[in-house]
């Protein structure tokens, strides 16, 4: 099952998923988001050193380190 956040402004789930990508001069990131769906690229837990926060203004979760 893969790691889930219900926004506390809309009420929604969102699910936790990470890609590869590859930016320029060939270097390569992982990016962590959040999706309405669970879908392929879905994580099972929170990676560690980052904490959960969300969007004031829109209720989105996000992901940063932890301070």
């Amino acid at each position: 099952m893969a790691f889930s956040v219900k926004s506390k402004k809309s009420g929604k789930m969102y699910y936790l998923h990470s890609k590869e990508v590859k930016l320029a001069g060939d270097r390569k990131q992982t990016i962590f988001y959040f999706a309405g769906a669970e879908g392929a690229n879905a994580l099972n837990a929170l990676p560690a050193g980052y904490e959960i926060m969300e969007n004031a203004r829109t209720g989105l979760p996000m992901l940063r380190k932890k301070k």
